[in-house]
């Protein structure tokens, strides 16, 4: 069984959710806030340590006419540093409406914006595993 991390990247905070290969079902685990307008490589460095996952899934933005979001990049440079700190395969997937679905599944859960932002992480996880097996 492999295990997987995700990530749904804002320009402040990141939720982190993990996900196994065998069940295709992925778990919200935290919200990393950024330190210093930086991602909190210490915190995630301490998840990638506990969960030591084959591989990580991270959202990328997409508006919806289909064009790639002007903050994508980020998010780019986000996956080439997870890469290049911890030997993680990335894969980006379209995140388009997770966090509005993350919102409508935890009802009123909803209003702590941590728990939206690592459901939203879970979701990234779970499309990018039943995509790995369609």
């Amino acid at each position: 069984m492999a295990t997987v991390l995700g990530f749904d990247f804002g320009t402040r905070k990141i939720g982190v959710a993990v996900g196994q290969t065998v069940t295709r079902t992925a778990t919200p685990l935290t919200t990393v806030h950024h330190q210093r307008q930086q991602p909190h490589w210490v915190a995630l460095e301490r998840l990638v340590r506990e969960w030591q996952p084959s591989a990580a899934v991270l959202g990328l933005p997409y508006n919806m006419d289909d064009t790639v979001a002007d903050w994508a990049e980020q998010v780019h440079r986000f996956a080439r540093q997870l890469h290049g700190r911890f030997g993680l395969t990335v894969h980006l997937i379209d995140e388009r409406l997770t966090t509005r679905e993350a919102r409508g599944q935890l009802g009123a859960a909803a209003a702590d914006p941590d728990a939206v932002d690592a459901f939203a992480a879970k979701l990234i996880v779970e499309t990018w595993l039943n995509d790995q097996h369609d």
